[in-house]
């Protein structure tokens, strides 16, 4: 079994006490996850602003370079990654699993590489010109969940990076050890010290937001974390980005063709078992093609496979932790309770593992916690709807704002419909699809702040206006 350690300034250091790291689906150790402690934590701090002072320094070509460098060793490093990934998320390597994932990651860091933040001139009079200049903010915290363990590291590290800033990465406790070994692998291609790790509990996630020597923290998780994160940054004014929960709601209008947005229904709803913020969590059908829709869910989950993610026939794997497999049963329960079908699935098997099966329940409606809150899951609740500007509003009918979706073979309508959707970003037929180039961000509690894209980049700096 490798030995984990965490990286501060370019060196991989072991600690005094470890905690270990298991397997989703076996409940098997994977390895050991180092626990920092506060003094490592100024130490990776400390080497982070050494850094930083040089790299704010070298040109943009360098730092463009560098993620291009960073591209091509996580795309050397594929397998090992993925095969860690799997081991310690559970998500399977094949479909749009590990290997999915580490891929997108190599090309996500090609894109970044070739954004630009170029002098915009705001006054071209030759006697007392305006420049608008952006600069690096500094020292970075970078703070990831369990659920894309490497594609939302890489989404917070490359833009600081080739914005000219420096980073302390600390990964959930949940699945640390992947993103370890990406950061070491990331560490042969940058100068010491511009890259650190640590790990641990998640007090140390508190100590970071709100440590003296940390210009800007780049959060991804719960809406509940966020607003700690937030509160605990205020006393030092803290820059933020946050891409927080989501309860994304689809509508099927009735014009939709079943057959045809069947497999994008699914997956816009399943991909990573559920576990994904941006997962289509709510689905709305017109009464029309209620039935059919149902039908045609149905039977297109039912021939897919959730087993061991290391089996290269799985399309899902386990839920990652045994708190959300708690969650997503009591609501499935509390949803059959109040009245709720069941078309599939709602009745796991216990055994080794946090296995639960694709799930679709119908015939429920607002007033249940599947349809109310953010499942984070394999279960996904079906509502029947007849009047649209009341679907609308029951749509918007939440405090999240993150993402949401119109399924229509009119793309005029779809689009009107969509401008009327509370949330960051609307998918026309299709849902969750994000794009390296595409401002993401939440509205209401799903988030503050902007990811990818220049957008993106921007929230890595600051402003400076040169007159004359």
């Amino acid at each position: 079994m490798r030995t984990y350690g965490i990286i501060i300034n370019g060196k991989l250091e072991q600690t005094a006490k470890t905690k270990p790291v298991k397997n989703p689906a076996t409940n098997e150790i994977v390895g050991h996850m180092p626990l920092a402690a506060t003094e490592d934590l100024d130490r990776a701090v400390t080497a982070a602003e050494a850094a930083y002072q040089k790299w704010r320094l070298v040109p943009d070509s360098a730092r463009a370079a560098a993620c291009t460098a960073i591209a091509d060793v996580i795309e050397q490093n594929l397998e090992e990654i993925a095969q860690i990934v799997t081991k310690e998320q559970g998500k399977p390597l094949n479909g749009i699993g590990s290997r999915f994932e580490i891929g997108g990651a190599v090309a996500w860091s090609r894109n970044v590489a070739g954004l630009e933040l170029p002098v915009e001139i705001i006054d071209d009079n030759p006697d007392a010109p305006v420049t608008l200049h952006r600069k690096p903010v500094g020292v970075v915290g970078s703070i990831t969940p369990w659920n894309w363990p490497i594609s939302i590291a890489i989404w917070h590290i490359l833009p600081a990076i080739r914005a000219g800033n420096a980073v302390v990465i600390k990964p959930s406790p949940n699945t640390p050890l992947s993103t370890l070994r990406l950061v070491e692998l990331i560490n042969e291609v940058l100068m010491p010290g511009l890259l650190n790790a640590v790990t641990g509990e998640n007090s140390l996630g508190a100590a970071m937001t709100n440590h003296p020597g940390i210009a800007k923290i780049t959060f991804t998780g719960s809406t509940a974390t966020g607003i700690k994160v937030m509160s605990s940054a205020a006393d030092s004014l803290k820059r933020l980005t946050l891409e927080l929960g989501g309860n994304d709601a689809g509508i099927v209008l009735p014009d939709a063709d079943p057959k045809a947005i069947v497999e994008k229904l699914f997956w816009g709803a399943f991909i990573n078992n559920g576990q994904t913020c941006a997962a289509l969590k709510r689905l709305y059908v017109h009464d029309s093609i209620y039935d059919e829709v149902c039908r045609e869910l149905t039977a297109f989950a039912q021939k897919v496979i959730t087993g061991n993610g290391q089996n290269e026939d799985s399309d899902l794997g386990p839920l990652q932790n045994e708190m959300q497999y708690g969650i997503v049963s009591r609501y499935v329960d509390e949803a059959i309770a109040k009245g709720g079908r069941v078309l599939t699935g709602g009745a796991p098997t216990h055994g080794d593992g946090y296995f639960y099966p694709v799930t679709l329940v119908a015939d429920i409606d607002h007033g249940c916690d599947l349809v109310d809150k953010e499942q984070f899951g394999p279960a996904l609740p079906i509502i029947r709807y007849s009047d649209l500007d009341d679907v609308v509003a029951k749509a918007n009918a939440t405090t999240y704002g993150l993402g949401g979706s119109v399924w229509s073979s009119d793309l005029v309508k779809a689009r009107e419909i969509a401008g009327r959707l509370e949330c960051g970003t609307v998918w026309i037929n299709a849902h969750g699809l994000l794009r390296p180039d595409t401002p993401f961000s939440g509205v209401k509690q799903s988030g503050i702040g902007v990811q990818f894209g220049v957008e993106g980049l921007r929230e890595l700096t600051t402003i400076q206006s040169v007159v004359g």
